[in-house]
């Protein structure tokens, strides 16, 4: 598998949602770097900003600080028509719910028709159902659709032409071991493919088959590794704020820490404990 140049870079990436307390930061001051033929998985608990960060990578939100480049380019700079033509061309999406990303007049072969359209591209419409084993499926609309065909149907249609960028908000949630395998595998072939995948998830199938893992908490990333290595990376923003592993948190329960720097390396000790 080849790794192409960096897709999207994003940089202290800043999000707000409205609360009735007022604006709320969704994501605050998240680095992110997304790359062709590799899979990159966003994990965290529910609340952390997994979804915020997908909708920001996928182009369909602007992020209220920081900057995000898409192949170099800003994409506050980039005009509406410009980014609605980047998400039908190069952009595939897999929304939370299967049906928000199929046309519901459409059926099984139609989706994968018509996304060849939007994208410009030549496909062989029965091999993209059978390789999520729909191929008996060809004539049923999604509304007739088992949930389970419904994910693998959405996951077939955003992978039409091995998009630019895949992405997708827990894609094997709701998926038996074959089907979430059926969907793994098919994102892997993308991503072999060329394809950038990033996906959304508290499946351990789905980080399991990552090449990247990124964790959120609290809108901020405080943690990320690589698949085969055992050492994972703590970011640091720009204001020197790191947030530590949770298995940390309790070596430190008042919550202080002193912070030493000696021989090239810094060292944290519990206020209370510090030599």
């Amino acid at each position: 598998m080849t790794t192409g140049p960096a897709l999207l870079e994003g940089r202290d990436l800043l999000q707000l949602y409205a609360a009735p307390t007022g604006p709320t930061q969704a994501l605050r001051g998240v680095d992110v770097t997304v790359s062709g033929g590799r899979i990159s998985a966003v994990t965290g608990p529910s609340g952390s900003g997994k979804s915020t960060l997908l909708a920001l990578l996928a182009l369909r939100e602007r992020p209220a600080g920081g900057e995000l480049r898409h192949r170099g380019r800003l994409v506050s700079a980039l005009s509406r028509r410009e980014l609605h033509r980047l998400r039908r061309t190069e952009v595939g999406w897999v929304a939370q719910r299967p049906t928000h990303s199929l046309f519901p007049q459409l059926d099984a072969r139609g989706q994968i028709e018509q996304m060849a359209r939007l994208r410009g591209v030549r496909c062989d419409v029965a091999a993209v159902l059978d390789e999520v084993e729909l191929g008996a499926r060809s004539g049923t609309r999604p509304a007739l659709m088992s949930g389970g065909e419904q994910q693998r149907l959405a996951v077939a249609a955003a992978g039409v032409g091995a998009p630019a960028l895949l992405v997708a908000d827990e894609p094997t949630a709701e998926l038996d071991d074959e089907s979430a395998a059926l969907v793994l595998r098919l994102l892997r072939a993308r991503a072999a493919q060329g394809s950038a995948v990033v996906l959304a998830t508290h499946d351990a199938r789905a980080t399991a088959a990552a090449d990247t893992v990124l964790r959120l908490r609290h809108g901020v990333l405080s943690g990320e590794h690589s698949a085969g290595q055992h050492q994972r990376t703590t970011a640091v923003d720009g204001l020197g704020r790191l947030q530590l592993p949770e298995e940390a948190l309790a070596l430190f329960p008042e919550g202080r820490v002193v912070v030493t720097v000696q021989d090239g390396h810094v060292e944290l000790h519990p206020a209370e404990k510090a030599p």
